[in-house]
């Protein structure tokens, strides 16, 4: 998946274990450990705010955008395309 979660940084930056966290935002530490862990397929905006609140940062502290092999692969191939068109006149 692209989208990297990076809560175990920010975890060891404000020196905070995991259990402190989940109490802290309200949610169980098996459900902090699947965001954690970048298993979870979504997250609540409010979780999200909550968890930027107890950790004092903003949302792109937690999470980040990571292109992988096929997304890389097919903006180049689209890339290569429009190129091709354009000194085609296509």
């Amino acid at each position: 998946m692209p989208i990297t979660v990076d809560i175990d940084v920010m975890l060891a930056k404000r020196k905070m274990s995991v259990g402190e966290l989940a109490e802290r935002v309200g949610i169980t530490p098996a459900n902090l450990a699947v965001l954690k862990n970048g298993r979870a397929k979504a997250v609540r905006f409010a979780t999200l705010a909550a968890l930027c609140e107890a950790l004092d940062c903003q949302p792109g502290d937690l999470l980040r955008w990571e292109a992988d092999a096929a997304t890389a692969g097919g903006a180049e191939r689209a890339a290569e395309a429009e190129r091709t068109a354009d000194a085609t006149g296509g």
